[in-house]
């Protein structure tokens, strides 16, 4: 194939036009798409330019509902659920009849077997009962004991006193002179205005 060839089938191909399909949200928004299909790009429609869907559900005019899991890209699209009746959904009430017992044995073994239970378990139960009521006890004990202690505490008067800042006052710094009859000099000029400001 000629190169001259080649790219008249390409611009063929780009001057194709393109129909995409259109459908309309619930609130009226225009989508695009090349299809309405699994795995297909599709877009918003505004006046300016197309924009990929963001991710999320989407109800469709016709009652479907759209699904996008990544951006642009259809997920899937589910067909208009049917509402199940009233009926169905109430709830059923099951009576459960107690097991009638054919015999007087069975209805004694049934009580021997309720009563073995209940001896084994009540000696256990009054066991609980008498741990809680030990430890219920103890909590109060402690509780008490803490709000004595917090009392105390609040009550007494502090160990120390509050450190305020109290810098000592600088005494006066007394200077020597050595040499009172010495000549002076430009030294002693800078060293008497410094020290006697």
């Amino acid at each position: 194939m000629k190169a001259t060839d080649l790219l008249q089938k390409i611009q063929t191909l780009l001057s194709a036009d393109v129909k995409l399909a259109e459908m309309k949200l619930e609130n009226g928004t225009v989508l695009e798409a090349e299809s309405f299909a699994t795995g297909e790009s599709i877009f918003i429609v505004t006046e300016d330019d197309k924009v990929a869907l963001p991710v999320g559900e989407y109800m469709l005019e016709d009652g479907r509902t759209l699904i996008v899991e990544e951006e642009g890209i259809i997920a899937e699209i589910k067909a208009e659920e049917a509402e199940a009746p009233a009926e169905e959904l109430a709830e059923v009430e099951v009576e459960v009849e107690p097991e009638s017992y054919d015999s007087p044995e069975k209805a004694e073994q049934a009580e021997e077997i309720i009563q073995a239970v209940v001896d084994a378990v009540a000696p256990a139960i009054e066991e609980i009962q008498e741990e809680l009521k030990k430890v219920k006890e103890e909590m109060e004990k402690v509780k008490m004991e803490y709000d004595k202690k917090k009392e105390e505490m609040s009550s007494q008067v502090p160990a120390a006193k509050p450190i305020k800042h109290s810098p000592e006052a600088i005494g006066e710094v007394k200077h020597q002179k050595f040499s009172n009859n010495k000549p002076k000099g430009t030294m002693d000029a800078v060293y008497a205005r410094m020290f006697n400001k």
